[in-house]
């Protein structure tokens, strides 16, 4: 059978757009997603539906979750990547946090030669996916099909409460909507969540469009490569191999998407024969375009983590809770507004994203320090022809010295935070910095190098821009410049990382790109 389109990853970008290209009832789409599909919300596993039951990283590991592994440092341990393997991609399995980013992140996309993807072009996008509970307003929607909700102060836990208070004796201000373009300070974070269900794709979008009979939706599908057709000018995308129950068969589709997120779309793209010549021949893989910005221009949020101890008495009940609030700022020096965030969770002291996956029992508060918009970059490279081997991540992180800068300011304003007398009962010791990492700046830089991850967040790989950008991957439509027929829609054409989680810039990029498609 032939498809007008077929979508590769079923995440947050994916599923938007199948959902948004099905409404038009003459166009056929064939969803593909290498995880399992659980078509009804009774038939989801129980953490990936409970998103107050498990935090980001203490969801299923096993058959939803790629288990990547990177470097983030030269002299960090490798470092734990998980992306969502399971229909509603990584929104599946976040940690629900939907923050968009501020209005000069898209308006440098637009001044950088995107100009379709200004602030001001994409805010109806934005309003369009969502239903904002508590505010409405033209910078808010209120009849899309994602619900936005936070935490009011009567529900906070102590730590959030503790942590409110410290930051506004700190001289930060009041933010009740962290999604307002102008605000700045502390305040409830804004989380996908209804009733205690996770508002993934899935469960959204794709609940909405499944009864469509021009949508077929398949898990468990692994696409190997997409297959051109080189007989014309330009090499023309023309369906995909995919392997699936042990067997192999080609589908052929009028026009292939890749929405595989920032990994698996430009892995995709270089299985396929589009990335950098030299990585492709030293795999062994025949040419279809030499496209250097593949894989380059990995972007994400540098993160080290404060600990301490929680007293004795403190509720277990916050162990799961989702972050109910943050605090952003500028930088001492910085001209990038609110290029700083800090978090401050109750966590099982035993979850490492790179260490032990099983809670103990033993309750820390974990302050999240991390650099919201930074300057250094990694990469991605092919590590071999095989679609099974994922491909080598070097995300680079503190290699800009203006990133350690900024980095070591947040931990230590975490440090002084939490010696404000709202935390008298709820932390005791502090596990992480140790004393003697606090010795001097170059103390804390060497121990911020060692700890250094990833804030989730990675993006740029497959970055848009103007024809005379050589490393760029896709123009502003998504169409994956050198060849036809082929497009990527997904965090990996952002050009650079947005000051936010990336979740809720994931599904505008969905509903921009439909929204592109669609006006020809």
């Amino acid at each position: 059978m032939r498809y007008d389109t077929i979508i590769i990853g079923a995440g947050s970008a994916g599923g938007i757009l199948a959902s948004r290209l099905t409404e038009n009832r003459d166009h056929s789409v064939l969803l593909l997603e290498a995880g399992p599909d659980y078509p009804t919300l009774d038939r989801t596993p129980e953490p990936i539906r409970n998103g107050l039951a498990s935090a980001g990283d203490v969801i299923i590991r096993e058959g939803h979750n790629w288990n990547f592994t990177a470097t983030a440092s030269p002299t960090a341990p490798p470092m734990y990547v998980p992306r969502g393997r399971v229909v509603g991609g990584s929104s599946a399995i976040n940690g629900q946090i939907f923050l968009r980013g501020a209005q000069e992140d898209y308006d440098s996309w637009a001044d950088a030669g995107n100009d379709l993807w200004s602030f001001r072009n994409l805010l109806p996008s934005f309003r369009r996916l969502e239903t904002d509970s508590d505010f409405h307003d033209d910078f808010h929607g209120d009849a899309g099909p994602i619900y936005c909700r936070r935490f009011p102060r009567e529900e906070w836990l102590p730590a959030a409460d503790a942590f409110y208070s410290s930051a506004r004796d700190a001289g930060y201000p009041d933010c009740p909507d962290h999604n307002n373009p102008d605000m700045t300070g502390v305040g409830p974070v804004p989380l996908n969540n209804l009733n205690g269900v996770r508002m993934s794709t899935a469960v959204t979008y794709l609940t909405e469009s499944r009864p469509r009979l021009n949508l077929t939706i398949r898990g468990g599908c692994l696409v190997q490569r997409v297959l051109f057709d080189r007989s014309g000018k330009l090499p023309r995308a023309t369906g995909v191999l995919v392997e699936s129950d042990g067997e192999t068969f080609e589908v052929a589709a009028g026009e292939v998407i890749l929405s595989g997120g920032p990994v698996g779309s430009p892995h995709l793209l270089m299985l396929s024969g589009v990335g950098p010549a030299s990585q492709l021949a030293g795999q062994g893989i025949p040419l279809i375009h030499d496209s250097p910005g593949v894989g380059q221009n990995l972007r994400d949020h540098p993160t080290v983590w404060v600990e301490h101890r929680l007293a004795d008495d403190y509720p277990k009940r916050a162990f799961g809770i989702p972050d109910q609030v943050c605090l952003r700022w500028t930088a001492q020096g910085s001209d990038l507004v609110n290029d700083m965030i800090l978090f401050a969770t109750p966590y099982d002291i035993g979850i490492s994203e790179g260490g032990s996956r099983e809670p103990t029992g033993e309750m820390g508060l974990r302050w999240r320090c991390r650099v919201n918009l930074a300057y250094g970059a990694g990469e991605l490279r092919l590590a071999s022809s095989d679609p099974r081997t994922q491909p080598d991540l070097d995300y680079n992180l503190l290699s800009d010295e203006r990133d350690v800068a900024r980095l070591r300011e947040a931990v230590r304003l975490a440090l002084r935070l939490a010696e404000h007398p709202s935390f008298k009962g709820i932390i005791g010791d502090r596990i992480e910095p140790a004393e003697q990492d606090l010795e001097s700046d170059d103390a804390l830089d060497a121990w911020m190098m060692r700890r250094v991850q990833t804030g989730h967040h990675i993006s740029g790989t497959c970055k848009m821009g103007p024809d005379e950008d050589p490393m760029a991957v896709v123009d502003q439509y998504g169409r994956v410049r050198g060849v036809e027929g082929l497009r990527v829609a997904d965090a990996s054409i952002m050009p650079d990382c947005v000051r936010a989680n990336t979740n809720q810039t994931a599904l505008m990029i969905g509903e921009r790109v439909a929204e592109l498609i669609a006006g020809g």
